[in-house]
């Protein structure tokens, strides 16, 4: 486990980023997998191969003289449409009043920004993003919900994050989104991977529809 750095900061996805390329370079076809999250990179190799000294003497030459890539070469930029609706996100108006504000002032403020994908986990697809403005931050649920529709947009503290598949959740649901996030038969399944930028598209129910999603309101027990 490499740790590159102590706190969760956007500007830290063009290091990590860097640092994968290069380990991805310097350990070729010995690497068995490499996971960039929010301050760290998991490095697996084949032990076979590598003994642990050289993996350690590889990553310190992988690294020096490191630099951030530049925007552009981070990874892709997506827009996701969602369609902010209490029937569909049950807290947006809770939030909104956390917040002291309007919900349309919530969902302004959900979509005034790109947000870097710094992990995928939890779920297959899960795009962990961030971060939020902090008027719209969120503590998680206290209870979880048992079944969260696939699409769902949440907000937890100062993250957020689309449900690529039905499951349970405890995030702030404030909208849902008709795109498909995770497909076995997309190349790498997942749309988003770290390193990506996402933001966020309002929509109305009329092209939320037409772009196939699914307008059914969350279930009460839900």
């Amino acid at each position: 486990m490499l740790r590159l750095f102590d706190t969760i900061d956007e500007a830290n996805m063009p290091w990590l980023m860097a640092a994968a390329e290069r380990l991805h370079s310097a350990f070729g076809a010995q690497l068995v997998e490499l996971v960039p999250s929010y301050t760290t990179l998991m490095l697996h190799y084949d032990g076979l191969q590598l003994s642990e000294a050289q993996a350690r003497e590889a990553i310190a030459n992988a690294l020096v003289g490191l630099q951030p890539l530049a925007a552009a070469e981070t990874g892709q930029r997506h827009e996701l449409p969602v369609w902010y609706d209490p029937s569909v996100g049950p807290d947006l108006e809770a939030l909104a009043q956390r917040a002291g504000c309007s919900t349309a002032q919530v969902i302004e403020r959900h979509c005034s920004r790109d947000y870097p994908v710094f992990t995928l986990g939890f779920a297959p697809g899960f795009g962990y993003m961030g971060l939020v403005d902090p008027i719209i931050a969120a503590p998680r649920l206290a209870t979880p919900r048992q079944r969260v529709p696939r699409g769902s947009v949440g907000i937890a503290e100062r993250q957020t994050a689309v449900y690529p598949l039905v499951s349970p959740g405890g995030w702030n649901l404030i909208g849902r989104c008709p795109l498909t996030l995770f497909d076995r038969e997309r190349n790498g399944y997942s749309l988003l991977k770290p390193g990506d930028s996402v933001r966020f598209v309002a929509i109305d129910r009329a092209e939320f529809e037409r772009l196939g999603g699914d307008p059914s309101p969350m279930e009460a027990d839900a």
